[in-house]
């Protein structure tokens, strides 16, 4: 099964717990497929003999420098005290061997397999590294959705020589977004931070006529103030562009996109939204039926700059009425450190992969399965 164990501490691993004991209870043994960052390492493919035989069952994928940053080791002992039960870390690519391995091991046992992204055929998507993924099991569980909007070959090419289904967590995912797209509540409210603009612009565009407001803060509210002429002085930006910066500048001639009306600085560098953005903001969230919010609205990691995030994580927390929806692993945490997160309606395990979602874009990861030799739902 495809999970998604790249977030600091483990609330993606728990939100896929439903998932993995589920399967506990129908499966033989169970394999775990996930990643953790974007090593940088150079990955090496090489031979395990001279002579595999037919379907490529000799060959051997190994490593080039190993960075123990990305390891999943760590992960896979924090799953083994999730469950209570052993959990055993597969720390080579070695088919050969891992499959004796998994043959001899009792019913019900449960691996974790290295950190895909050591290795090329990963990210290349490569259909030969996905049919050596396929070698060690039956089916395919798609459980990831955080990483589902890219081609890779754990979430795509693998869907093409396994049965394969969605997991429970995925299958949430899918309906509680959906249901947003297709009919929200309104007042729709949809808030948007961070850093990256342009992930941001699919989904503005998608909700522009369906929603109330777009309250929007972080650098995509530095890049927005920027293009209106204000002197963001050393501001982080998304892009300077001068071809990117006339698709943004429309984005200007909306009345339902709310840039900050004050904010905090330091050394020159707009960090915060200020405390009248701040009531501006709490006051749409207020009568808001439906929020959808990704990525914070100022500099979060340091105080006194986390003071915006936390008004707007409040004044949701405080809209009962409102089904709220948030996605974004740094968000989320932020949420969880401030015991703020079993307030709101549904925390999205995606971040990238849900703004997409929402924008209407076809993920590869859930086309592969529909495409695929995919089984219908649990």
């Amino acid at each position: 099964m495809r999970l998604d164990f790249n977030t600091e501490d483990d609330w993606r691993m728990r939100a896929v717990l439903p998932t993995i004991k589920f399967l506990s209870c129908v499966a033989d043994k169970i394999i775990i497929l996930s990643h953790r960052g974007r090593p940088s390492s150079s990955p090496i493919r090489a031979l395990a003999r001279p002579n595999p035989p037919a379907g490529g069952e000799g060959e051997n994928w190994r490593m080039g420098e190993f960075n123990k940053k990305f390891s999943l080791r760590k992960d896979a002992l924090r799953l083994q005290k999730l469950l209570r039960r052993r959990v055993r870390f597969i720390p080579h690519f070695d088919f050969l061997k891992i499959k004796k391995l998994i043959i001899g091991a009792p019913a019900g046992s449960i691996f974790v397999l290295e950190n895909l992204r050591f290795l090329k055929g990963e990210e290349e998507n490569d259909k030969k590294f996905a049919k050596q993924l396929t070698s060690l099991g039956d089916y395919y569980v798609n459980d990831a959705f955080a990483v589902s909007h890219r081609e890779n070959a754990s979430v795509c090419a693998i869907t093409e020589f396994l049965p394969s289904f969605v997991g429970l967590e995925l299958e949430q995912e899918i309906m509680a977004l959906s249901q947003i797209m297709k009919k929200p509540k309104r007042p729709l409210v949809i808030i948007l931070g961070g850093v990256k603009l342009s992930d941001k612009l699919g989904i503005i565009q998608y909700f522009k006529n369906k929603t109330d407001w777009f309250l929007v803060g972080g650098a995509v509210a530095n890049t927005l103030l920027m293009l209106k002429g204000v002197d963001v002085k050393r501001s982080v930006v998304v892009d300077r562009d001068p071809h990117e910066a006339k698709s943004f500048k429309k984005l200007l001639h909306s009345k339902k996109i709310l840039i900050p009306a004050d904010w905090r600085m330091k050394n020159e560098m707009i960090l915060d939204i200020g405390s009248k953005t701040m009531e501006i903001f709490g006051q749409k969230i207020k009568n808001a039926k439906t929020i959808i919010w990704n990525g914070p609205v100022g500099l979060m990691e340091k105080k006194p700059f986390d003071k915006g995030t936390f008004a707007v994580a409040q004044a949701i927390a405080k809209n009962r009425r409102a089904f709220s929806l948030i996605g974004g692993g740094e968000t989320v945490t932020f949420l969880k450190k401030h015991r703020l997160d079993k307030k709101f309606s549904f925390i999205s395990t995606a971040g990238g992969a849900m703004l997409e979602f929402l924008a209407g874009k076809r993920l590869p990861g859930i086309a592969a399965l529909q495409e695929g030799r995919a089984s219908p739902i649990f």
